[in-house]
């Protein structure tokens, strides 16, 4: 099913139903939540990806039993949305290594875990610092180069890589993540540090946080939102939309409320 067809199916059964699953990766989760933010319709998820960010941050699991019966209970939270120009990110997004990746895996005609961890190595490798300069509310706040640049809404990238490990989806606040140059042979330790949810413990991390307008100047286009690669040129501007979009309860699942 196409990103088309999910949007014409969602908008002829709006008012048929309270709750609609997103039954897919992080992409498909993306689309149909777009359709419902805003709204009092529910999003649920069963998770089919390879990543599945999204689904793991909200204790989605491939178990239909389990999910029949959260949805019978209908209860939902209530989570923010970061606005990017005139897209919405619900998990991660950013520029650098993770949407370079993006960006490769998009043209590569092979699937699964083993293409996409040989990609991301050989990404890597030829990884260049980008510059680019961050504004808070209008004033400069970052001006250097950098390796990862992370707009974060939730804690992690997907299959438990943690790249912004104290982000929380329902408070109010855009995590910024940022990673400066540094030596490669440190890239294992990068790898055990973003998997145990220490990345930020790093001397080479900077991690800030705001409810303001961020804007985004660089010369480098290939970003991605929620793991799908994209091209923006010219600035990017950054806002939080609060407590916009409803997401099932899953069973069992603690969530700290806001």
């Amino acid at each position: 099913m196409t990103k088309e067809d999910t949007e014409s199916l969602i908008k002829q059964n709006f008012n048929k139903y309270e709750v609609f699953i997103a039954a897919g990766g992080d992409g498909t989760v993306h689309t149909v939540a777009t359709e419902l933010v805003g709204t009092n319709k529910i999003l649920g998820v069963l998770p089919l990806g390879s990543g599945n960010g999204f689904a793991k941050e909200f204790g989605f699991k491939m178990n239909v039993r389990s999910l029949l019966a959260d949805i019978k209970k209908a209860n939902s939270m209530d989570i923010d949305v970061i606005e990017i120009n005139d897209k919405l990110c619900l998990n991660v997004a950013g520029i650098g290594l993770d949407s370079f990746v993006a960006h490769s895996f998009n043209d590569l005609k092979l699937r699964g875990f083993l293409p996409y961890v040989w990609l991301t190595f050989k990404t890597f490798l030829a990884l260049r610092p980008f510059p680019v300069t961050i504004k808070v509310d209008g004033d400069i706040v970052v001006s250097e180069k950098l390796f990862v640049l992370t707009i974060a809404n939730t804690r992690q990238f997907g299959n438990n890589a943690f790249i912004a490990p104290e982000a929380c989806p329902n408070d109010g606040i855009i995590d910024i993540v940022l990673i400066k140059p540094f030596p490669k042979i440190l890239g294992s330790l990068f790898i055990i540090r973003l998997f145990t949810k220490r990345i930020n413990k790093s001397k080479y991390v900077r991690h800030f946080k705001t409810d303001k307008e961020i804007v985004i100047e660089t010369s480098e286009t290939r970003f991605h939102i929620d793991g799908e690669p994209l091209d923006i040129s010219g600035k990017v501007v950054i806002r939080i939309k609060k407590e916009v979009l409803k997401v099932l309860k899953t069973t069992g699942y603690k969530f700290v409320d806001s």
